[in-house]
């Protein structure tokens, strides 16, 4: 396995880490105003921690799937998946830093 694999898994982990951050926070702001902007934050959030949920079962769950990422996979893919996975972690990084201010 190379370090492009764990870079990726780390950062869709991370991703859900953040994601769980904003859900909350937009959760909570939807509880106490009822506007549509909160609600359009915390239906966009469930859906992308959705998706990087199911990424990291398939990155380090999924029998199948887990040992054929790790294995027969080329690195230029792993590249581009860690470079779009880190990208994600940053923006959400950012996003949740103004979120929870």
């Amino acid at each position: 396995m190379s370090i492009w694999v764990t870079v990726a898994q780390v950062a869709a982990g991370v991703n859900v880490v953040l994601l769980l951050a904003l859900t909350y926070v937009w959760g909570r702001n939807y509880a106490k105003f009822r506007s549509k902007h909160t609600l359009g934050l915390l239906v966009f959030a469930l859906l992308l921690l959705a998706e990087n949920v199911g990424v990291v079962y398939y990155y380090l769950l999924d029998p199948q799937l887990s040992a054929w990422w790790g294995s027969a996979v080329p690195d230029i893919v792993w590249q581009w998946q860690m470079a779009i996975h880190v990208v994600e972690a940053v923006a959400l990084a950012f996003l949740t830093w103004t979120a929870w201010d």
